[in-house]
């Protein structure tokens, strides 16, 4: 058994050997071919490198080759270049020689032209002087033998004239004032009637009261509401009179004052469209009464803008809503702003007729009675404010003179001349005016003056067709003893300086309102 094992190991030693050896000689022969190949590898990439150089060379050549002729092309441009510009250099040096020789020339012309000139001038003065001299040798004889100045021989002269002319002048100058007096009456009157024919509108007088129809007479109840308040807080409100009597379907709203009435008229259909009227909805509704009418203030007077062809920009913002206000007021029941707009119309017919500036009389026409629009507000007569009022916003004297001269018994420029004459002719039109309705007017105005000029005073509303003023007062100036000692004075003051039939009622309210916002 141990010679089976020993004779087992012992050949399985010789096969590991002879593998070895087999390993080894394989290794040998695999470094042998990969060191052959290589070398092939190596003689093969040397030959390609070989050819790829003598290309490389060869490319090389042919591109300095390209280059060398590119380069001798670009310097015999060059060399042409240079030459046309030298060429071109010597021509310009030869027109600039011929122009200095020209130029020479013409100083020399001057200098010799200026010398004869100036020994003309010398000797024109030289005879000048001369016939002065001989001119008054001339007038000293005359005199002399006339034993006359020249100013008595003139006055002589011109007395002898007139007297044998005098008849003869006087009836050529009556014949020619009497034809060109006709003349220029015909060719105004046809002016002024081709212009009113032009201008053709309507008027309407404007009357103190508006009307709102209700939709039934059950609505009069509820404005009146509980005890009379609601109707007391739409007047105390709008400084309005409410007249609900037996007119079916309506409430007449009366004031003089057009814009209290658009207020009033405004806040009830407001309410009656709502159906909820109490104190609160109508105050709320007479400030948004108040905010619209404001906004159409606006939109009327660019409407007359519009109508008369004048672009929005020509006025200012406020100029504008300052317009704007004419439309609710009245001039001897006249509108303000139709009456504007005529005056504006017919004064730039005038003026194309005439040749004067046709934009001043048109632009002067339309505004000059733009002092009416706040004459309630600030102290002066509205040709006065309005002439303020055009300087303020930067109209030039051309224009904003025309509001003071339509007032004028003789003004100053053809422009203010047009003006007042088309002022006058919208102004007289029959039925254009009603005085009776401006003197009505003006006396509820004198009648809230007189309140207003009281301190402490708030508000004033003329109501009742002048029988009756409400007076608000401010609660922190004045008391509950001094409102009854103001309400006397103000009466007092009435009965001296007012006339008025029978008597007016002064109702002076002193309303203390706090308002506090839980948060």
């Amino acid at each position: 058994m141990r010679r089976r094992l020993y004779a087992y190991m012992g050949s399985t030693s010789i096969g590991v050997l002879f593998a070895i050896i087999g390993i080894g000689i394989g290794s040998a022969i695999g470094y042998y071919l990969r060191d052959l190949k290589s070398k092939n590898n190596l003689d093969d990439a040397s030959r390609k490198a070989e050819v790829m150089l003598r290309e490389a060379e060869a490319k090389q050549v042919e591109a300095l080759a390209r280059t060398k002729e590119k380069a001798i092309k670009i310097l015999e441009d060059a060399r042409l270049e240079e030459r046309r510009a030298f060429d071109d250099l010597k021509k310009q040096q030869a027109a600039l020689t011929e122009r200095e020789t020209l130029f020479g020339q013409s100083l020399l012309e001057i200098d010799k032209s200026k010398q004869e000139i100036e020994a003309t001038q010398k000797r024109l003065e030289e005879a000048h002087a001369h016939v002065e001299t001989l001119k008054l040798a001339v007038t000293k004889k005359l005199e002399d033998t006339a034993t006359l100045t020249q100013a008595q021989a003139l006055e002589r002269l011109l007395s002898i004239v007139e007297d044998e002319s005098k008849e003869t002048l006087l009836g050529r100058m009556r014949k020619l004032d009497e034809v060109s007096t006709e003349e220029i009456d015909l060719k105004a009157k046809t002016m002024i009637a081709t212009a009113i024919q032009r201008q053709a509108s309507s008027h309407v007088v404007e009357t103190t009261t508006t009307h709102v129809v209700l939709p039934s007479d059950e609505m009069k109840g509820r404005i009146i509401g509980r005890e009379g308040r609601n109707i007391k807080a739409l007047e105390l409100l709008t400084g309005c009179e409410l007249i609900i009597d037996d007119t079916p379907g309506a409430v007449t709203i009366s004031g003089f004052s057009p814009i209290r009435r658009q207020v009033a008229r405004r806040a009830l259909e407001k309410l009656i469209t709502d159906g909820r009227i109490h104190p609160g909805r109508i105050e709320e509704f007479v400030d948004e009464a108040k905010h619209d009418l404001a906004l159409d203030i606006r939109k009327a007077g660019e409407d007359a803008l519009f109508d008369l062809g004048l672009p929005t920009a020509t006025l200012d913002p406020k100029l504008l809503q300052i317009l704007g206000r004419l439309k609710f007021r009245t001039s001897y029941g006249q509108n303000a702003l139709v009456h504007s707009m005529e005056v504006a119309r017919l004064s730039a017919m005038l003026a194309e007729e005439l040749k004067a500036n046709v934009q001043v009389c048109k632009l002067g026409g339309l505004l000059h009675d733009i002092g009416k629009a706040v004459d309630h507000d600030i102290q002066g007569s509205h040709p006065e404010i309005g002439y303020q009022i055009m300087k303020k916003y930067g109209f030039p004297e051309e224009i904003a003179y025309q509001s003071i001269g339509h007032h004028e018994d003789k003004p100053k420029t053809l422009e203010a001349i047009i003006v007042k004459a088309a002022d006058a002719i919208s102004g007289a039109r029959p039925g254009a005016r009603k005085d009776s309705l401006e003197f009505y007017v003006k006396r509820l105005q004198e009648l809230e003056n007189v309140a207003m000029s009281f301190e402490g005073v708030d508000k004033v509303y003329a109501i009742q067709a002048g029988r009756e003023i409400r007076v608000f007062v401010n609660p922190k100036q004045i008391d509950d003893y001094g409102a009854t000692k103001l309400a006397r004075d103000i009466a007092n003051k009435i009965e001296s300086e007012l006339k008025f039939p029978g008597e007016v009622r002064v109702t002076l309210i002193r309303e203390m309102r706090v308002i506090e916002h839980a948060k």
